[in-house]
């Protein structure tokens, strides 16, 4: 299931919502529309209580990961930048790849440094705290973890949204580094 919230910037409230995925999918748009409805923002989708059973699903639902996503890019938690904007900067960051280095051998980023983020807070001293850096994997989880262990040791970053899935999209046909 594939979750997107489109929400106010500056204050969280939800605007609209996309749902992609199989069963399950009609209940948390259904959910969402009456958010939207209601007034609702991304805070209150992270603290939204909605049904819970093992058998049944995960004890915090889609609808709340959707909300911690989005509240954590308002508060600043996980930076993130989007390919346009990466690929229009004047002072390129290091873009760091913390995929394996079996999935950096099948393709990424030209002039990507590979640092998987396992190995990340071992090798710290190999990146420059002078320089920005945009972390990626081939989503997202990944570039977030890694984003989240950069902040805390000082560095300037942010994770590239959507990943090397994402970039790729944003290539010509055919084109794979």
């Amino acid at each position: 299931m594939t979750l997107k919230v489109i929400f106010d910037p500056e204050t969280g409230k939800l605007l609209g919502a996309q749902g992609v995925g199989g069963a399950g999918v009609d209940k948390r748009i259904d959910v969402l529309a009456v958010a939207i409805q209601a007034g609702m923002t991304v805070f209150d989708l992270e603290e939204m209580e909605l049904c819970y059973a093992p058998q049944f699903g995960s004890a915090k639902d889609p609808v709340n990961m959707a909300g911690f996503v989005a509240g954590g890019l308002m508060r600043g938690d996980h930076p993130q930048s989007d390919w346009e904007a990466v690929s229009a900067m004047t002072d390129k960051p290091l873009l760091l790849d913390v995929r394996t280095p079996a999935e950096f051998a099948g393709g990424h980023i030209p002039e990507a440094v590979n640092i998987p983020v396992d190995e990340l807070r071992e090798r710290l001293a190999e990146l420059p705290k002078d320089r920005p850096v945009v972390t990626y994997c081939q989503v997202g989880q990944r570039g977030y973890l890694a984003t989240r262990i950069l902040m805390q040791a000082g560095f300037t970053v942010s994770n590239l949204g959507g990943g090397y899935k994402t970039y790729l999209l944003h290539q010509p046909r055919g084109v794979r580094v």
